[in-house]
């Protein structure tokens, strides 16, 4: 058969298209691109605040302190309303990094500045599991899970570099009476004394821009964690932020907070990282609130010191906001532990979504471990693997219960309903529509009350606790 130009034209061109067609459709390209990204893990940095409050920041309701960097943060990915943290420093610091309730560890004893105790070698941190996992590790900031012995410290706990302070940057007279020095470690060696808390965030931050950038030229996957020190009291901040905000001095280092989350975010954005980075921001507790009167003396200038005492004389009302919750840190009210919570990962978790799933601090070690592809140790876990209802395979986080430890199991949530024994009280609240705790519904509800009993005295005794009573 002969064929004209014409039908010679159209075939032509529809053997072309169907060859397009074939490349276009074949398989074998994209599952090799599918497969690099797959088998591509993620960084991740965890920035850590120390007793911000559940309304400290104007995503979630702060209408004085601007936070255009977290802010902007939450809207690249998930903004929790309920997620639950300790209600106080060195239990919420050991869910993070291990886990675990602080009932499951034995610190055999304190981990301030007089205190012995730290972190044992039976507890696997995060960041010894990422390092196992072949993750670069590094930390800037507050430990507070012991120091005395240098096992204790961060250098020998899974973190490849630290520059810090071993616990909160109260612990110096007159806040403290302790003759222990505040001083500022790297690894383990002491590198500043007296400490410049004007310059304590600028400096961590300084240390999280130099690792992620010695990072970036790696296919190592890293690890980073920054604990700052603020806004714990007392609270200090540099020239360039002092005055600045319109929320007093708590406003100023709530945004050298921002600033610095701001930093972090840039840099992993000129490094080319951020697309395959997990960027996970929180606060250990709720607002220091009911801090003691020694918190608000002037101390005596170190001899030597460049600090200029900015922090100096700070005011009762320089402190947190718990937002519309009860209660403030060092309580098992919701403003004590339930704490602003921010993840972004870039492709993987959808941006724009606030979530009122109940989630952890708990939750964090398995979630990032597991996505690290990390092994968790054969001792009990008390965290779930959120990272399925994160990335939108689940609807719902798998996480439907908390317990609230004061020394003792003071209280349980389960579900939307929360019971607290303290005191010999006993609370009931609904906290799907009483989130602030204001109406107790224990006498009218018997049946709940019982039931979470029940569930409290199994965690007690899963914990190892001998008995689920509360103390105050």
């Amino acid at each position: 058969m002969i064929l004209t130009a014409y039908q010679r034209f159209r075939l032509s061109s529809l053997l072309i298209l169907c060859t397009l067609l074939i490349v276009k459709c074949s398989p074998q390209e994209p599952s090799d691109k599918a497969s690099s990204t797959t088998q591509t893990r993620p960084n991740i940095i965890i920035l850590f605040a120390d007793d911000m409050g559940y309304g400290d920041l104007s995503s979630y309701g702060n209408p004085t302190i601007r936070t255009p960097h977290i802010d902007s943060l939450a809207a690249q990915g998930i903004r929790f309303t309920s997620y639950e943290a300790a209600p106080w420093c060195v239990p919420s610091r050991i869910e993070l990094l291990t886990g675990r309730y602080m009932a499951r560890v034995n610190l055999n004893g304190g981990t301030g500045a007089d205190g012995t105790g730290g972190l044992p070698d039976s507890e696997l941190t995060l960041a010894e599991g990422l390092k196992q996992a072949g993750y670069a590790t590094g930390m800037a900031g507050k430990w507070h899970l012991g120091y005395k012995q240098k096992k204790f410290l961060p250098i020998n706990q899974g973190f490849d570099s630290w520059l810090g302070l071993p616990y909160s940057n109260d612990y110096m007279k007159p806040y403290v009476q302790t003759d222990e020095p505040l001083v500022m470690y790297r690894d383990t060696a002491v590198v500043e004394y007296p400490v410049d808390q004007d310059s304590l965030t600028v400096k961590y931050t300084a240390e999280a821009i130099r690792f992620i950038k010695a990072q970036g030229g790696s296919e190592q996957p890293f690890f980073f964690y920054l604990a700052y020190n603020m806004p714990h009291l007392p609270i200090h901040t540099t020239k360039e932020f002092f005055g600045k905000s319109k929320a007093g001095l708590y406003g100023d280092v709530v945004e050298t907070i921002d600033w610095s989350v701001g930093q972090v975010l840039q840099t992993l954005e000129d490094e080319g990282l951020a697309e395959n980075t997990i960027v996970f921001f929180a606060s250990d507790n709720g607002p220091w609130q009911n801090a003691p009167p020694r918190m608000f003396q002037i101390p005596t200038k170190p001899e030597g010191s460049n600090w200029e005492q900015r922090g100096a004389g700070n005011k009762p009302w320089h402190v947190g906001s718990a937002g519309p919750l009860r209660g403030h840190k060092a309580t098992t009210y919701e403003g004590g532990t339930r704490v602003p919570a921010i993840i972004r990962w870039p492709g993987h978790i959808e941006p724009r979504q606030v979530s009122d799933e109940l989630v952890a601090n708990l939750d964090m070690y398995r979630t990032f471990l597991e996505t690290g592809g990390g092994t968790s140790p054969d001792h009990p876990i008390d965290g779930y693997n959120v990272m399925p209802f994160l990335t939108g395979q689940t609807r719902q986080s798998p996480r439907k219960e908390f317990g609230y430890f004061i020394n003792e199991l003071q209280g349980m949530r389960v579900g939307s309903w929360k019971l607290r024994e303290v005191n010999g009280e006993t609370e009931l609240f609904d906290l799907q529509t009483d989130p602030g705790e204001h109406y107790n519904r224990a006498e009218t509800e018997p049946e709940i009350v019982q039931q979470i009993q029940a569930e409290m005295q199994q965690l007690a005794q899963k914990v190892g606790l001998k008995s689920q009573k509360p103390t105050d």
